[in-house]
């Protein structure tokens, strides 16, 4: 069937709508990009000199190849535990019926209403009461908080699209529980797992504003790293920075896309 000169025109319309919302999200990145390049130690737009000084300052400095380490390890246990508890936490909501359901579910979700900074805040003076340093355990406990919502809800929504019969015909066919769990469960309920891990490695890897209240020197991430050198200095290595950040992962994503299809694992085809 041909398409009508109103299709056409309506879906031309929406292609240059999209480009101009993507050129507006993109102008900042652009502008970044361009004045990274600056020779001047005052930062300014366009540059009257080029230079890559300050990407070399962005890889000498040492804040900076520690904040990233830090970021990296914290963003992979964190990760990896609101990926197993959210798993869990979404498995029984959805699979049991009991008293205080509604009320575990509400708990689990209270992160998305509650801005970061309160409950970093929150756990710093929780953490001061109690006594406890402020460790690599206690910033992975603010950043599981923040993201285990983003697991469980994913994972749930995999769950409720989940078809109970093949778990039922294995089970039929003598399958333990345990066997079906591994064998059955988890393999179709991996785009679930993906989708929830990678948004909950992703945000913790950004995260900043709850950070901020409960890492010290030696615990600092990168996106704090990057707020206490700007405090300190004017030149345009965080520009520098900020071009290396987005390009890595934007390489990441497009790494994670080629092995797990993306379209597939966020259920977006």
């Amino acid at each position: 069937m041909r398409k009508s000169f109103l299709d056409h025109l309506l879906d031309w319309s929406g292609r240059i709508i999209l480009t101009l919302i993507l050129g507006f999200v993109l102008l900042p990145f652009v502008v970044v990009f361009i004045a990274s390049f600056n020779d001047s130690a005052i930062l300014s737009f366009p540059p009257k000199a080029w230079s890559l000084r300050w990407y070399a300052n962005a890889f000498e400095y040492r804040d900076f190849a520690e904040g990233l380490v830090n970021s990296l390890k914290i963003a992979a246990v964190g990760a990896t535990i609101a990926l197993i508890a959210g798993a869990g936490f979404a498995y029984v909501l959805n699979r049991y019926e009991f008293a205080g359901k509604a009320v575990l579910n509400s708990v689990l979700m209270s992160p998305l209403i509650i801005p970061n900074f309160t409950i970093g805040l929150g756990l710093l003076i929780l953490s001061a009461a109690a006594a406890l340093p402020r460790s690599y355990g206690l910033v992975v406990a603010v950043h599981v908080i923040i993201v285990l919502p983003f697991v469980a809800r994913s994972v749930y929504v995999s769950l409720q699209n989940f078809e109970r019969r093949y778990e039922q015909a294995a089970e039929s066919l003598g399958g333990t529980p345990l066997h079906v769990l591994l064998t059955i469960t988890l393999p179709l309920l991996s785009p679930g797992l993906i989708a929830g891990g990678l948004f909950a490695a992703i945000l913790s890897f950004n995260e900043f504003t709850a950070s901020l209240f409960v890492v010290n020197q030696s615990t600092q991430t990168l996106p704090v790293a990057m707020y206490n050198y700007v405090r300190e200095y004017a030149d345009p290595t965080l520009a520098a920075v900020s071009v290396i950040y987005v390009a890595v992962v934007a390489a990441a994503l497009l790494v994670t896309h080629k092995i797990f299809r993306l379209e597939k694992v966020l259920n977006v085809e």
